[in-house]
């Protein structure tokens, strides 16, 4: 494993079909100009159609030759996941690469379309299902990835299926909604990991790391994390630094199935990106596969058997 990874190792990428979700700024749009930058075809999977076209047209200013293009999905409403799925298979026979990438960090209580609470409804259940949506096309994509963007943040987050998502609201906590719905996200790949042995697709996870992005205002707004700002400030790095992991996750050909993958540096803020390990917690296989059941009862999608 090379620690000094960057950009240029990043290998040519024509003829892949990839999807980024939440591509229309920060980290996504980053991941998104770098995938095109290597001669993919990029889908930008966003919920605002101005916001992704913006983005497009920033990506073909600088990449006159990108193929990108904006397909609006919701991830807060299943109804708008199918409806991209639909479309998506419509348009294309295979997908080379999902980039579990749209999330929601330190939001209020509320709840999706669905009912869900709205960290876990996005952060792990959306992806749940757009990528059970698209399976067939990853399948039927030789060398095929889903790479799905947790936090550092996991290692505090706890599943508790007799409360999974605060249904009452009433001692609500932003910051433990936010750590549940990230070490959902590696459940789901590790266990997706463990479900597809028989195919060439992989399931990877990643995390930036401290990233000077928009989703960070949330911690700007709230009384409590104002001291910490100075630090984490320091402690962080640019939108391009922290989608260095995802995109060593999601192109490196020496990447295997069921890795993490982070910065290398202090506290695992910043640094190059590098094979990492998550919480204990994350690797337990009795948790993942229940939280994979109730994933499907809720969402109302299942994966076919693979393995």
């Amino acid at each position: 494993m090379t620690a000094g990874w960057t950009t240029r190792d990043i290998p040519d990428l024509s003829g892949a079909i990839t999807i980024v979700t939440g591509a229309s700024g920060g980290i996504g749009s980053q991941i998104a100009r770098e995938l095109a930058r290597n001669s993919a075809t990029v889908i930008l999977a966003c919920r605002s159609a101005g916001r992704g076209n913006a983005t497009v047209e920033a990506i073909q200013t600088e990449i006159p030759d990108a193929r990108v293009e904006v397909m609006t999905v919701d991830l807060a409403s299943l109804a708008s996941i199918r409806t991209f799925a639909t479309t998506f298979r419509e348009r294309y026979d295979r997908l080379n690469l999902l980039v579990n990438n749209a999330g929601v960090l330190l939001a209020p209580y509320g709840t999706t379309e669905d009912g869900f609470e709205r960290h876990f409804g996005i952060n792990h259940l959306g992806h749940f299902a757009l990528t059970g949506l698209l399976i067939d096309r990853l399948l039927g994509a030789e060398g095929s990835r889903v790479v799905t963007v947790s936090s550092r943040g996991h290692t505090l987050g706890r599943i508790d299926f007799a409360d999974l998502m605060d249904q009452d609201g009433r001692r609500y906590s932003p910051a433990r909604a936010y750590a549940r719905s990230k070490l959902a996200n590696l459940l789901f790949t590790y266990e997706l990991q463990r479900k597809l042995p028989a195919s060439s697709t992989i399931a990877v996870a990643a995390h930036p790391g401290g990233a000077a992005t928009d989703l960070g205002r949330r911690m700007r707004e709230r009384r409590s994390y104002r001291t910490l700002l100075p630090l984490l400030e320091w402690l962080s790095q640019s939108a391009a630094a922290a989608a260095l992991p995802i995109l060593r996750a999601a192109t490196d050909p020496n990447v295997s199935g069921g890795e993490f993958y982070g910065p290398s540096g202090l506290l695992g803020m910043r640094g190059r990106p590098v094979k990492t390990t998550s919480s204990r917690r994350s690797y337990d296989q009795t948790v993942a596969h229940r939280l994979w059941e109730v994933s499907e009862e809720l969402t109302g999608v299942r994966f076919p058997r693979v393995s």
